[in-house]
Parts: C-alpha cells; structure tokens; sequence
C-alpha cells in the first residue's frame, strides 16, 4: 500500500499530505513536490495530442530506489500523488487505479461540503479516514 498521499491544489500548493513514516516526512513532502514537474509535463504532452479528451491516470511519473510515484489529475486541475515503497511488487497498475478512483470520490465529497472553502486544507475526518485505510499499516502497535 501508500507510504504517502498528497493532494496538490491547481496553483501547485499542498492541500492534503499525509506519510505513514513521520520521521521521513520531509523526505515525501520533497518527493511529491519534485513529482509535480514530471506530472505538469504529462499533463501538457496529452494535452497537445489529444485536445481536451484526457486520462485522468498519469500513472507511474518517476521510480526511485526507496518508492515509485504515481500521478492522477482531476478535471480540475488538481493533483493526487501516491508514493508506493518500491519493495511492494504485489501491487498492480488496476490497484494504483482503484486508489485513485477511491480517493477522487473522497475528495469530491469533501468539496460538496457546504463547510468547506474551496481551497482550503483538507481537514475532514471521512478523507482521513479513507486515506489511512489506503496507507500502509506499519507494526507499531506495542
């Protein structure tokens, strides 16, 4: 599963991110911001080709020797970047997918709340929930 998930607003500033490593925190928040260079490159390489019908899946942007990064963008224009330890060769692109879907819906319903101001850090307690689920569960339970 995630190490660490990150929504990324239009203008490029962080709405969401969350890593399950804390002591490496600093670590993904330079990870996901260096991920969004190779993603508005995609970004405007399919656009150029294709006109306005697009793939909202990037899929993988960059590998390291630690993770691999994947990227999704809304029509919105906002970012999803999931970085994945690169040890977990168990995990398939329709899965990549599916967490990308499931986190999409969660942050649709996140912006259909009347409460929230659109451009704001997410602080809802339904996403947090549905991105711990996605994360990776460590063995810290003592």
């Amino acid at each position: 599963m995630a190490v660490c998930i990150a929504v990324i607003a239009k203008e490029n500033y962080p709405l969401y991110i969350r890593s399950v490593p804390t002591q490496n925190e600093l670590k993904f928040h330079y990870t996901v911001h260096t991920s969004l260079d190779v993603v508005e490159e995609k970004i405007s390489a399919v656009g150029k080709s294709l006109g306005d019908q697009r793939e909202l899946y990037l899929g993988l942007l960059y590998p390291t020797e630690d993770y691999k990064v994947y990227g999704y963008v809304t029509n919105s224009k906002v970012k999803f970047v999931i970085v994945v330890d690169s040890s977990n060769t168990s995990l398939r692109d329709n899965e990549i997918r599916s967490m990308f879907r499931k986190l999409h819906n969660s942050f649709t319903d996140v912006m259909c709340n009347p409460f929230h101001n659109p451009g704001d850090t997410i602080q809802s307690k339904a996403f947090d929930g549905i991105v711990s689920g996605m994360m990776v569960q460590t063995a810290s339970y003592t």
